[in-house]
């Protein structure tokens, strides 16, 4: 009996191996495993069929196979609803992202209909904005609405944490050695002080006392964000756009957005609202890094309280050496400047080696940078303590 159970079952996970052989393989034939499919299992072939099928190939019955959901919206809203109900979220999102980049879908997000079908993300976002200047009036509230719907998801996953993380670099930040008696914390001046303790008196002499600087609402420490809005920037803006939002609402900072390509605007007025920052972005076009810096240059008051974050690939095209003269003459004041590559879940992207290596020289070391350790990348730089740059980050390979 347990070798008939056992044979049994190998042989459900040999079917279950030639099963999924045959979904990756696609083709009705089976393409040599001897397996058929039938039921969900052939619609769910036939959904990534319409995607991933290779033009030109032959099947068993002589047949071309081609990629493509046909040129209707309606044939489009039935194979989104069909991915949706065979796969789980994130793979219908690379499976849409897949969808525009392989096949053109792109004109046809330009309908409400088509909006309400797709499963809602950040590369949907950054492709819904690059076609901002082309959505019809009757597109574009939907498209907001799809937009806000994946800009309060990400405000519910990031906020409290930056939050949280940033309160605490601006307290450690502001704590002085000479506090006044209310200010003093007591705590941390135990902790350094144990040293000091003196059995015979039961007491620790305080010789160093550590507190913080008198409670206030003043701005603590001056963040502006350099946002590069070039096509391939697209899940980076929206990222940025955020953190910018939350960074906004915290009192003890003084948060600038401003976002560029080969112009320059200045979006911290829409700061309350992200989507609208968003919105107010124009993705595509060329890249002024330098230009972009130069503003950015003329708005610090406070070098030695000020942080800036350029977010950008750093293909530049605008003058190089200018550019580089400007983040030396930064850093020379005292401000603190941060280059993020990306600042994404996609890993490092295509950039600009010559110029990650020159402002490595200067000792701005430019590296991705996921959401996840943007708030420990703030901390560290309101606090000026060494950042936390990944192991693949270029500032470390340059």
């Amino acid at each position: 009996m347990n070798g008939t159970a056992g044979r049994a079952g190998e042989e459900r996970v040999t079917d279950e191996r030639l099963r999924r052989w045959r979904l990756v393989l696609g083709g009705e034939s089976a393409e040599g495993t001897g397996c058929a499919l039938t039921g969900q299992d052939a619609a769910m072939d036939g959904a990534l069929a319409a995607l991933y099928g290779a033009g030109g190939e032959k099947e068993g019955r002589g047949r071309e196979r081609s990629a493509g959901l046909g040129g209707s919206a309606p044939s489009v809203a039935r194979w989104l609803g069909d991915i949706r109900t065979y796969f789980p979220s994130s793979v219908v999102q690379v499976m849409q992202r897949d969808a525009i980049d392989r096949l053109g879908l792109s004109a046809l997000l330009l309908e409400p209909e088509m909006l309400e079908a797709v499963e809602a993300d950040v590369h949907l976002v950054g492709t819904l904005l690059s076609l901002n200047k082309a959505m019809p009036e009757t597109t574009k509230e939907t498209a907001r609405a799809v937009v806000r719907k994946v800009v309060e998801d990400l405000e519910k996953r990031l906020a409290t944490r930056t939050r949280s993380t940033l309160t605490g670099a601006l307290d450690r930040s502001a704590r002085v050695s000479r506090p006044r008696h209310h200010d003093i914390d007591w705590n941390r001046t135990i902790a350094v002080n144990l040293k000091n303790y003196l059995p015979e008196y039961r007491t620790i002499v305080p010789e160093r006392l550590i507190g913080y600087g008198r409670a206030s609402q003043s701005v603590k420490k001056e963040i502006i964000l350099c946002i590069d809005q070039s096509g391939s920037m697209a899940a980076s803006v929206v990222y940025a756009s955020v953190f910018g939002a939350v960074l906004g609402s915290m009192r003890s900072l003084k948060t600038r957005l401003v976002v560029f390509d080969t112009n320059v605007v200045d979006l911290t007025e829409q700061l309350d609202d992200p989507v609208d920052v968003l919105f107010g972005t124009q993705l595509g076009g060329g890249t002024d890094i330098n230009r972009a810096l130069a503003y950015c240059q003329s708005q610090i008051t406070r070098p030695a309280d000020t942080v800036v974050v350029l977010i950008s690939d750093l293909y530049e095209g605008g003058i190089r050496d200018e550019m580089l003269k400007r983040v030396a003459a930064m850093k020379a004041s005292g401000v603190q400047f941060v280059t993020l590559l990306a600042l994404s879940d996609e890993g490092t992207p295509a950039y600009d080696r010559e110029h990650a290596a020159a402002l490595a020289a200067l000792d701005a070391p430019a590296f991705a940078c996921t959401p996840d350790l943007f708030p420990e990348v703030m901390a560290a730089a309101i606090e000026r303590r060494p950042l936390p740059i990944p192991d693949s980050g270029a500032g470390n390979r340059t």
